[in-house]
Formats: C-alpha cells, structure tokens, sequence
C-alpha cells in the first residue's frame, strides 16, 4: 500500500467509525519490522467526537505474505481488547475492519505508544535491568490470569491434551511438510515428546513474549505488542520463550530476555501471579522455543529459496538455524 492510498480510502472510513465530521490523515509512515505484519503510523485529526484534535495511531494489517500460524486481525484486535481491559499494558485498539473494500486487507486501528521496540537496541542499554524485568514479570503475570472459557475468545481452541503435546503434533507437522530432512530439530522433537510436562493449568499465553515485541519508553515498560500467535497454554511457556538463549540479541550472559537477571523476573512474576515457577519446566520449554524458532527459520528461508518470494527478511532468517540447532543439542545431549 502507498500512504496516498491509505489516506483516501482511510479517511471517510474513520469519520464514520469514530462519529467525526471530518478527518484528515498526514505523517503516514511504514514502522520498521513487520514480515508477517504491516504497521502504519498515523497522524490523524479529528473535527469533532469523542477523539476531537490530532490523534497519533498506528493501522495495523496483514503484510502481503502471511504464515498460517497467525491470528488473522480480528482475531489479534479481540486478544488486544482482552488484554487491555485487564490490565495489560497494550495499545488501546480502537476499531477493527474486516471490509476488504476500505483497504484491501482486513486491518485494526489502535493508539501509538512511545519508545522503541528493537531488541540489538535493548539489550545494549545498561540502564535498563531489574526496574524493566520487575515490569516486564508483572505484566506477564496479568496475561497469565486470562483464563477460559472466554466467550470474547472462543476462536482459541482449549487444548485437549498437554499443551506440550499439542505443540509437538503441530511443529512435527511442519517438519514433514520440508523436502531436506533435518535430523537435529527430529531429534529435538523426539527429546520434547519424551520429557513432555503433564500440566493442568491452562491460561493465555501470548507466545511471542520477547524482548524485540514490547516497547520501552524512558526505561519503562509502554506497551506490549505482537498477539498473532497467542493460545491458551502452559503458563511456563511464555516464561521459557521469554529467556530462552534465541531471543536474547546477543547478551547470553543476562538470561532474562537479554535485560537481566532471571532472579529479578522470576520474583515479579512469582509476587503478582501467586504462581511458583518451576525451573525445570522453563528449561523444557526453552527447548521447544529452540525447536519452534528452527522451524520457523526453515518456513522463512524456504519462502525466499523455494517459492522466490522477494523478501530478504525471511532469506537472513534462515541463517539462525545452525546455532539454534547447537543449542538444541547442548541442552539435550545427555540423551533422556
């Protein structure tokens, strides 16, 4: 989409959702990011209605490829309004369109927050640590008291099994789905099927809770972003993808996204969900981010060296996968 495009056709479309008698759109620029997602920020004045004056708003829509994994946006404005009504610290989200004759793609609209979200930044920024962790432990704990049945949520299927199980039928459906084989994420697999949690306890998981998908704004924590992949799951899950070695840019030594001490957001987490962490069950899940992240690397380079999608995004992606495949191995090597 061009921002001239996304002008005319957005204009009318929120002076009627949002009761304004006119609007006018300006400063429309394509945020960085975003292979399966596009995000817009907007400037947008309103004449008059309940947002009356300039307001600042990011349109959030489907890229022009997308992974059948994702939430489509209906799905992720509904997640987002869960969350924001309990508490989370998300964007507002406004409106939601699933007229395809406004843009073309099915889009939601919600409030920009400030701050920065790139996780090589972050994790460099020596004056974030305990303070942001606390933040970030707190607010995990808030998503994790989202629990079913939710009529608002009814889209996201209660798992039957172990929520472990049902992720393992998952990506060894995607494994087999790849022309060349690959015997270490086989092997990984195989490993997480042996070891599989017997959990009880089912809440909503954002499952893409990293740092690189929240914003940091003054050191504090602005906003947490990114719901396409969320499903009710292991609550030790988040926690595991959370610290596992893959999402921390570089600073392996700060075990807690990159940031910090896991102490720091272990306690957080602990003192406002009631909920004791169980050590080995994260080290668990932190094999299955190691394996699902590998997959998920294929998936990309195969867009990029199979289907020749232009997209150089998901070709650099593909180049992850050895040292994830390393640490597969050096967290299952003694074999059980």
């Amino acid at each position: 989409m061009r921002p001239d495009e996304i002008q005319s056709r957005l204009e009318p479309w929120l002076a009627q959702v949002s009761g304004a008698n006119s609007v006018s759109l300006f400063d429309i620029e394509k945020l960085s990011g975003g292979a399966i997602q596009e995000n817009w920020a907007l400037s947008v004045t309103f004449s008059s209605g309940s947002l009356a004056g300039m307001q600042k708003l990011v349109l959030r829509t489907d890229a022009p490829s997308i992974v059948s994994a994702s939430l489509n946006r209906s799905q992720e404005y509904a997640l987002l309004k869960t969350a924001f009504e309990a508490g989370v610290c998300v964007p507002e989200p406004l409106w939601v369109c699933d007229d395809m004759d406004v843009l073309g793609r099915n889009f939601f609209m919600m409030r920009r927050v400030g701050g920065f979200a790139a996780g090589h930044k972050l994790v460099r920024d020596q004056s974030l640590g305990a303070d942001l962790l606390k933040q970030l432990g707190q607010q995990l704990a808030t998503i994790h008291m989202i629990t079913p049945p939710s009529d608002e949520l009814s889209f996201l299927k209660v798992p039957d099994d172990a929520p472990a199980l049902r992720d393992i039928v998952q990506y060894r459906g995607w494994l087999d789905e790849f022309s060349a084989p690959y015997p270490v994420l086989e092997w990984g697999l195989s490993w997480l099927q042996r070891n599989a949690p017997a959990n009880t306890e089912i809440v909503l998981n954002h499952r893409d809770f990293r740092t690189g998908n929240y914003m940091v704004h003054d050191g504090d924590l602005s906003g947490i972003l990114d719901w396409e992949f969320a499903a009710w799951g292991d609550p030790m899950a988040d926690i595991g993808w959370f610290c596992a070695k893959c999402w921390r840019f570089g600073a392996t030594t700060n075990e807690a996204g990159g940031i910090g001490d896991r102490s720091d957001f272990y306690s957080a987490y602990e003192a406002a969900s009631g909920r004791t962490i169980d050590e080995s069950a994260v080290t668990y899940w932190e094999v299955m981010a190691h394996v699902r992240w590998a997959i998920i690397a294929v998936q990309q380079g195969n867009r990029f060296f199979i289907d020749g999608e232009e997209n150089l995004e998901a070709a650099l992606t593909a180049h992850v996968l050895p040292e994830l495949e390393l640490e597969i191995m050096r967290m299952t090597g003694n074999g059980t």
